[in-house]
């Protein structure tokens, strides 16, 4: 279920590009604005709206800690930006002073691309904010891009329907023609396919244009194949031209906006639609999820942005429905963040997922936690919650020791979890109880 929580009515023309950071929301639009908000309760910051561009802002994107926001636009410039005061930390100028139409942060925050009507491509060091490399396309402009999340390898998209594959020397790997009449937006699913078919080196892409459709690509960069680009399918929900799309933090959604006014919904894996959204009066200009939590916005040509807020156990089943099995492994501390979200939602406390996510709770620090961190530190004011937290961490913890001692879980005291010594089994009416005696030390 998805539920709209929020929209935000502050621009005077149209919402061209939405961006979240872990804790802010930003917004461009053609009225020369970016306009910053608050995750918390979606006020605006106070030294909100930022304006220096003189002309149409096209697209605002956050460094991946948060702490730089940059923003590009008609006039030919690409801004960076203090996110904690709202000052200029930089202003880059793109060659030839052709109008800029996208922006993008490089996964390790080393590099910003930024891309041009002209075709022109640029890549600024970001600790110098100078010119490090630049290249072009050979027709049409550049509307969109999107860094791989292992940083091998960033994507470009033209006005022309070409997709162009770069490497992070700016050298060109690869170029096709994906759309009819032009590429409108691209994005990478930060989550490798880990399947039977593909190794964890291959990351799934998608595109989408003015042909109506959005396409799913698996790409790779390795030493042994070199670059790959491989066209999976076609997701042909909208009646008119797609203008964005964008996964979710964990690869399991992906959405568009169109033309047609619509935020479609989908499950990737399947191709299935999963809810139809159709709040927005106009043209559906962009799309993005939080980095950590299932928080949506769209922005649209009505001039407003709406927030989308995804039902977590809803998400859950989804997500674990090629994982039926929520065993415990072994080494705990070896699980990434999403493993940990997929064992509270098992736990039944899968309204606990965005706050660890927020915090990046994986598994060693799922581990370390303490009812004083649970509350100072994760604000979990309810005292049962955290009794259950602390409780499921202990039978965790308790079934690991059982599983890595290779003893049968029947040997062993239920309360303890020590061997049992010369156990008796009494049958009664109603069920078996078992009684037991401990093992002594010398055991």
């Amino acid at each position: 279920m998805v539920t709209l929580i929020h929209t935000l009515a502050d621009h005077g023309d149209d919402v061209n590009c939405c961006a979240f950071s872990s804790s802010l929301l930003a917004t461009c639009s053609l009225d020369k604005t970016i306009r910053l908000y608050s995750l918390n309760d979606f006020n605006e910051l106070p030294y909100s709206p930022l304006k220096v561009h003189t002309y149409a802002v096209h697209c605002c994107c956050f460094s991946p800690s948060g702490h730089i926001l940059a923003s590009c636009s008609t006039d030919g410039t690409t801004v960076l930006w203090n996110t904690q005061t709202g000052h200029i930390l930089a202003v880059l100028n793109q060659p030839n002073g052709s109008p800029v139409r996208i922006c993008k942060f490089s996964p390790d925050s080393m590099y910003l691309v930024s891309g041009a009507a002209d075709g022109s491509v640029v890549s600024w060091n970001m600790q110098t904010y100078k010119l490090f490399r630049c290249g072009s396309v050979k027709d049409g402009s550049l509307v969109a891009c999107a860094f791989c999340p292992n940083g091998s390898h960033f994507v470009t998209g033209s006005s022309c329907g070409d997709l162009t594959v770069w490497d992070d020397k700016m050298r060109c790997l690869h170029s096709e023609k994906a759309h009819d009449l032009g590429i409108t937006c691209c994005d990478f699913s930060s989550q490798p396919i880990s399947d039977d078919d593909y190794g964890p080196q291959f990351f799934r892409m998608a595109s989408c244009g003015q042909d109506c459709q959005i396409k799913l690509w698996v790409t790779t960069l390795s030493d042994l194949s070199g670059f790959e680009l491989k066209y999976k399918c076609t997701l042909s929900g909208h009646s008119a031209p797609v203008l964005s799309c964008a996964f979710s933090y964990d690869g399991q959604i992906l959405v568009s906006g169109s033309v047609d006014k619509s935020v479609i919904v989908y499950e990737p894996n399947t191709g299935s639609i999963l809810h139809t959204l159709t709040q927005h009066t106009r043209y559906v200009t962009t799309c993005a999820f939080a980095p950590n939590i299932l928080l949506l916005a769209t922005g649209s040509m009505d001039k407003t942005v709406n927030i989308w807020q995804f039902e977590l156990k809803a998400h859950c089943q989804v997500s674990q429905a090629d994982k039926p099995e929520h065993e415990p492994k072994q080494f705990i501390e070896t699980w990434s963040e999403e493993e940990v979200s997929s064992w509270l939602c098992a736990q039944g406390l899968e309204d606990l997922v965005s706050i660890f996510k927020m915090n990046n709770i994986d598994g060693k620090e799922l581990l370390n936690l303490t009812k004083e961190s649970l509350t100072d530190d994760l604000k979990i004011e309810s005292l049962g919650l955290r009794s259950k937290v602390l409780r499921k961490i202990e039978e965790l913890k308790v079934k690991v020791k059982s599983l890595s001692s290779g003893i049968p879980d029947e040997f062993l005291c239920p309360i303890t979890r020590e061997l049992m010594k010369e156990p008796v089994i009494a049958s009664g009416p109603a069920q078996q109880l078992k009684s037991y005696s401990s093992l002594n030390a010398e055991f």
